[in-house]
């Protein structure tokens, strides 16, 4: 085997995890792509002889580029950008893909991402590291320019601020989560008001990005009552929804005309949704390529007609 064929081999054995190192750093597909694409990139320049191991080398790679790329975010966004949804991992309802398993190895829901979301690029790198990737902190403290002491410090107060967050611990069996949705729906549906109250926890949140597209879309909504009697006023019983997994999670796709036109995320605790994630920005949906999951329809909407 050349050197050559040796790092193909080595970076196609790690691309999986150094994807998942990077979409849990950068909460975007995309961008942990981007990063992905860049370590390739440095490797295919670096001096193999001098790359003892490495998996460890190419995750250094991988963690110091999303770290300037979420600082050079944090740079961009001065001012508020309003309510954003991080990018979700979407699969088909009777089933995720072995990558996206991998991808979501630890649960990592999009509760977790929205609090990742807050951390400072040093917090969220030193906490991504140590506490889901399991590395040392004298290996994460060179690619902060840290000392591990003080890495572990920025890891401890990371940690702080997720547990204080109180990430609600969501209902594992995804067929009960499937029927709490589809009784939300289905209340929406018939236009009943306390029958959605019932099924939404008293304190359950909504996030909803609409993206600069539709920033009329992008709002944050608490509490039962308030999100049931928004949802009652654009609530659409022609609208068709297609189940899919959200992060492992019950989610829908809404489609219009065929085509996405929101992706929603549940999380249900307690036989109760808990939180509401939606995604709206037609940009996004569009990079997330719903269309490709050959979504079937739901149990409560029809099959639209083919051809």
């Amino acid at each position: 085997m050349t050197e050559s064929d040796w790092l193909v081999a080595g970076f196609e054995q790690n691309r999986t995890r150094l994807r998942a190192v990077a979409y849990r750093m950068l909460g975007s597909l995309a961008e942990a792509d981007d990063a992905v694409q860049e370590a390739w990139l440095r490797l295919s320049r670096a001096d193999a002889s001098a790359v003892d191991n490495l998996g460890a080398w190419l995750t250094t790679i991988v963690a110091r580029v999303c770290l300037n790329m979420l600082r050079s975010r944090k740079r961009r966004r001065e001012e508020p950008m309003g309510v954003h949804v991080p990018d979700p991992i979407v699969s088909r309802a009777d089933g995720m893909t072995p990558e996206d398993e991998a991808l979501l190895a630890d649960s990592v829901g999009l509760a977790l991402h929205v609090v990742l979301d807050t951390l400072s690029p040093a917090e969220r790198l030193a906490f991504v590291l140590h506490d889901m990737f399991d590395l040392p902190f004298d290996e994460i403290g060179p690619i902060l320019r840290r000392t591990p002491t003080t890495t572990r410090q920025l890891a401890s107060r990371a940690r702080r601020r997720v547990r204080g967050a109180e990430v609600r611990p969501a209902e594992l069996d995804v067929a009960r989560q499937r029927e709490v949705v589809d009784a939300f729906f289905a209340a929406a549906h018939q236009g009943d008001l306390e029958a959605l109250i019932a099924v939404l926890a008293p304190d359950v949140v909504l996030r909803s990005d609409g993206g600069r597209a539709r920033p009329d879309a992008s709002m944050l909504v608490r509490g039962a009552a308030d999100i049931a009697r928004r949802t009652l006023a654009i609530a659409s019983a022609s609208a068709p929804k297609r189940p899919v997994l959200v992060n492992g999670a019950a989610g829908v796709v809404v489609v219009a005309a065929g085509q996405p036109v929101a992706l929603m995320g549940f999380t249900v605790s307690g036989d109760k949704i808990a939180e509401i994630y939606s995604i709206a920005d037609p940009d996004r949906l569009r990079r997330l390529d719903l269309a490709n999951l050959e979504l079937a329809p739901g149990g409560d909407t029809p099959r639209e007609p083919s051809g």
